[in-house]
């Protein structure tokens, strides 16, 4: 039990971290939309190349009406996912982690 409570640590622990560093290129991602930022920047293709494939994912299965609606709802969908998988699942698997490490000892 204390080698699955170690795996799941060490795991939720990489995808809370991805996903808080998921997040905060969205948040750039945000700013980059504000200003006019040059497209031709190796920063800017980064986080364009990073964030567009699952923006233009969601994008396809958002309603018509909402696909042409002035706020990216694209965006908001996919920040909320981020936020509710990295406090939903990575931080699940953290407390069940702790939960077996518990029992083992």
């Amino acid at each position: 039990m204390l080698v699955l409570a170690n795996v799941l640590l060490g795991f939720g622990e990489v995808l809370f971290g991805v996903l808080w560093l998921y997040q905060w290129i969205l948040v750039a991602r945000m700013i980059i939309s504000w200003v006019n930022a040059d497209p031709r920047n190796p920063i800017v293709s980064f986080i364009r190349a990073v964030t567009e494939p699952p923006m233009r994912l969601i994008r396809r299965r958002l309603p018509t009406s909402l696909r042409y609606f002035p706020l990216d709802i694209a965006f908001l969908v996919l920040f909320a996912i981020v936020i509710l998988a990295r406090y939903g699942v990575a931080q699940s698997l953290l407390d069940y982690a702790a939960i077996l490490r518990t029992r083992a000892l």
